[in-house]
C-alpha cells in the first residue's frame, strides 16, 4: 500500500474551507461554473466515505452587487446587508447542486461569541456531529449581518481551524488562490520557492507570510499561518493549495496533490479539547504572578498552582475563568482554569482543591498562538 492510500484510508473526516475568490467571478457575483467543479469534487469525497464540512466565504462578495454596490462595500453596515443577500444566493446555490447529487446540505452560521461560551460551543459540535453522522454536508460561515468588529474571526481560515478542532477532524484543507506556502511572495521574488511539507511554524515562515492579494477575500496568507497554527496545535493535519486545480480535494487527502501539507510529527504534543477550548476560545478575565519555582513546576513537573505559589493576583474574576498566568519577571507561562474566584485568593479563602489543576493549564509553547486569544 503506498503512503498515499495509507493516509486516504485514515483520514474519514475533512473540513474544506474555500475562499472568496475561489467562488465567485471577476465581477464578484458567485461563478456557477467554480461552484459546481467545488461541489463536484467534495461529492466524489462523500462517494469515497468522507465525511466532510464546509466552511465557505463568498455571501459579501456575492451580495454586494444586488445592494447596488459598483464596489466591494467598506462599511461595516454595508457589508453585512452585502451578506444578508449573499449568504441566501450561497446558501441556494450550494444547496440545489449537492441535492441534484443525492445529497443534503444544512447552513450553520458562526460568531465567536459561540466558541467562546461553553454551552454554546457544546452544542455547537453536538450539532456538527449529528449533521456528519448522518451523511450531511454542514456549509459554515461566520454570521456576517450581526457580527460587530470585536467579536469577528476576522476571516474564514480561522474559522475553519476553529471547527475543524471542534469536530476532531482528521484533515484541514484550505483553498486559496495561490498554490502553496512560499519562502517569500512568489509575487514579488521570483526565486521564491514553494514548500511541500512543514512540520512546525517558525519564526522565519510567519516572517514570509504577507497580507491578502485578492480583491474579494479578507484572508491572507497571514491568517492562513495562523489557522494552520491553531490546526497543527490540535493535531490536526492540513494543506494549502489552489482552488481551480483539477482534483484538488480528492488529491490532497491522497497526499498527492500540489501544495503545502501542514504535518503532525508523531511524537507532537496535541491539546485535548478542554486544552484547545482554553487555549483558543476562552477569553481569559484576569492575571495571577507565580513564583520561578512553581513555574518549574507546572511545565517541567506537572505539579498544579497552590495558593502559596502566587505571588500577584490582578484583575476580577470568577471561579472557573481562565486566567493569564506569568512568572516573577513578567513573562507569560500559559493560560490555565481556575478553581477560585480572585476575592477568595486574594483573602486566601481556599480549600483543598489546588488553584489551577495540571490538566487545565495550557503552556504557551505547547499551542503557539497565544495572539490568537
Amino acid at each position: 500500500m503506498s503512503d498515499g492510500d495509507k493516509q486516504a484510508n485514515q483520514i474519514k473526516r475533512v473540513v474544506i474551507k474555500i475562499g472568496s475568490s475561489s467562488l465567485t467571478s471577476t465581477h464578484g457575483e458567485i461563478s456557477r461554473k467554480k461552484l459546481e467543479k467545488l461541489v463536484e469534487q467534495i461529492v466524489e469525497l462523500k462517494d469515497a466515505g468522507y465525511e466532510t464540512a464546509v466552511v465557505s466565504s463568498g455571501a459579501v462578495a456575492a451580495g454586494y452587487r444586488k445592494l447596488g454596490c459598483i464596489e466591494r462595500p467598506t462599511t461595516l453596515p454595508e457589508k453585512q446587508a452585502a451578506a444578508s443577500i449573499g449568504q441566501g444566493l450561497l446558501m441556494e446555490s450550494y444547496s440545489e447542486l449537492f441535492l441534484s447529487h443525492g445529497y443534503v446540505a444544512s447552513q450553520i452560521l458562526i460568531t465567536r461569541s459561540d466558541f467562546s461560551d461553553e454551552i454554546r460551543y457544546e452544542n455547537m459540535k453536538n450539532t456538527l456531529n449529528v449533521l456528519l453522522d448522518r451523511g450531511i454536508i454542514p456549509i459554515i460561515n461566520e454570521n456576517d449581518t450581526v457580527t460587530v468588529d470585536r467579536l469577528k474571526f476576522g476571516d474564514n481560515d480561522t474559522l475553519s481551524a476553529k471547527v475543524a478542532a471542534l469536530i476532531d477532524a482528521d484533515q484541514l484543507l484550505i483553498l486559496s488562490d495561490i498554490n502553496g506556502l512560499y519562502t517569500d511572495n512568489p509575487n514579488k521574488n521570483p526565486d521564491a520557492k514553494m514548500l511541500e511539507k512543514v512540520f512546525s511554524i517558525t519564526p522565519e515562515i510567519e516572517a514570509a507570510a504577507g497580507g491578502s492579494d485578492s480583491s474579494v477575500g479578507t484572508g491572507g496568507m497571514k491568517s492562513k499561518i495562523a489557522a494552520f497554527k491553531i490546526a497543527m496545535a490540535s493535531g490536526i493535519h492540513s494543506f494549502l493549495g489552489k482552488a481551480g486545480t483539477p482534483d484538488i480535494l480528492m488529491d490532497a487527502v491522497q497526499g498527492k496533490a500540489k501544495g503545502t501539507y501542514f504535518e503532525i510529527k508523531p511524537d507532537a504534543f496535541n491539546l485535548d479539547h478542554e486544552q484547545q477550548w482554553i487555549a483558543f476560545h476562552s477569553g481569559p478575565e484576569g492575571k495571577i504572578f507565580i513564583n520561578q519555582q512553581a513555574k518549574s513546576n507546572i511545565i517541567n513537573e506537572k505539579i498544579c498552582i497552590a495558593l502559596e505559589d502566587i505571588i500577584e493576583v490582578n484583575g476580577s474574576f470568577d471561579e472557573g475563568a481562565v486566567v493569564r498566568i506569568f512568572d516573577e519577571t513578567k513573562e507569560e507561562i500559559g493560560l490555565g482554569r481556575i478553581n477560585y474566584s480572585s476575592d477568595a485568593l486574594i483573602q486566601k479563602n481556599v480549600q483543598e482543591k489546588p488553584v489551577i489543576e495540571q490538566e487545565s493549564f495550557v503552556y504557551a509553547k505547547d499551542f503557539m498562538a497565544l495572539e490568537t486569544v
